[in-house]
């Protein structure tokens, strides 16, 4: 265990503020995004638009984060159901239960997608059969899972370096050297051509809904957070946080839109299940900058279902624990069970695929984020003020 944390990055000499913005940032910059899948399929799939609406995005998203790590440490209140029980007060016995179903659509989404990009980036590599290689990423997956909040909190802070000095080293050449080629693109979109992914002629209401429904299926892993706030001092350290968090997943989002773009209509992108690695063995440096955006996928896809199936598991034991004294053994115990069943079940439905999983399955997830989060706190938000916070 020592060694374990040893070679991740020590929160203790980190501030706490920046362990919590990397906790969001790798939860949202997962295997849907790293492997450029979620970017084609809410952003450039609808034109031009794409460059503006990661605004919106992210400004959401920043601010409903705020919301809910604030009411969580205002309360005193640090796992999902807790928040739950809390938030919605009288109409707990129906929306704790239907955010129970919400977070269970998390973990067989955002988690199986992120599964089913390492899955698919290791079988592009190394060409091992595709459920071996979900096997691979479930197994690590579990390994830092297993531990709890604190290795979770230095293991997102240590992949979230990676990821975005990764994001950097891979797409800050690819620009440069095709940046007349994006350019050309932007014109041709803003002539009214659409990627070759795209279905039909983007509007910029649809344009603006599909990022407000990128929103809605992130907002739900706002869960993974409260479990972090019982190690928080002052909503200062929240303020900061938050701000980080959205610094960093705005420039990461605008970074990777605006690096896709030059390979927006290449044909080989139909059959493509990781658009990132088209648009490195198209770009420079592929024999170089292959393994370096292979890897950088794959720590994507590490990271969100490492703290989403913390979240779930943190919140399974503290019921099961509830009113007991437990033994730091029977703790663990407790934990492997839990965070073994929620992997499992996420690399269950990885098996169907990641374009599948993107697809279909963040469609479902946004719409119960609508029901079960977005439209609880906003009737919170008129109601007190954020007095309650």
């Amino acid at each position: 265990m020592k060694n374990k944390q040893s070679a991740l990055i020590q929160t203790s000499k980190m501030p706490l503020t920046m362990g919590l913005a990397f906790v969001a940032f790798t939860t949202q910059f997962g295997g849907g995004f790293a492997s450029g899948a979620q970017i084609y399929q809410y952003f450039i799939n609808y034109g031009l638009w794409c460059l503006l609406l990661p605004l919106v995005t992210q400004g959401l998203y920043a601010f409903f984060f705020w919301y809910g790590m604030r009411y969580s440490y205002r309360h005193k209140v640090y796992d999902y159901r807790a928040v739950s029980n809390s938030m919605y007060g009288k109409f707990k016995p129906l929306m704790s239960n239907l955010y129970e179903l919400c977070y269970l659509i998390m973990i067989g989404t955002a988690s199986a997608a992120a599964f089913a990009t390492g899955g698919s980036t290791l079988n592009t590599l190394l060409g091992i059969p595709y459920w071996l290689c979900t096997f691979f990423v479930a197994a690590f997956i579990f390994v830092i899972a297993l531990f709890g909040t604190k290795l979770v909190r230095k293991a997102a802070s240590t992949l979230s370096v990676c990821i975005l000095v990764g994001l950097l080293l891979v797409l800050l050449p690819n620009i440069l050297v095709q940046f007349p080629t994006i350019i050309y693109n932007i014109s041709l979109m803003a002539g009214g051509q659409v990627s070759v992914l795209a279905s039909k002629t983007p509007s910029f209401l649809g344009a603006l809904w599909m990022a407000i429904l990128y929103f809605f299926f992130q907002l739900p892993s706002v869960s993974v957070m409260y479990q972090h706030m019982e190690d928080v001092r002052s909503v200062k350290e929240i303020n900061r946080a938050v701000i980080l968090i959205f610094v960093c997943n705005f420039f990461a989002m605008e970074l990777s839109i605006f690096g896709l773009l030059a390979v927006a209509f290449v044909p080989a992108l139909k059959d493509a299940s990781v658009p990132m690695l088209v648009m490195v063995q198209y770009g420079v440096g592929s024999l170089l900058l292959t393994p370096i955006i292979s890897i950088l996928i794959i720590l994507g896809s590490i990271s969100t279902p490492v703290n989403m199936i913390s979240g779930i598991v943190t919140r399974c034991v503290n019921l099961m624990e509830h009113g007991k004294k437990v033994s730091e053994d029977t703790h663990l115990v407790h934990n492997a069970i839990f965070t073994l069943l929620f992997t499992f079940i996420a690399f269950a439905i990885a098996q169907f695929g990641l374009m599948a999983v993107v697809v279909k399955g963040y469609a479902y997830l946004g719409y119960a984020g609508l029901i079960t989060l977005f439209i609880p706190m906003l009737v919170r938000l008129i109601r007190y003020r954020c007095k309650d916070i």
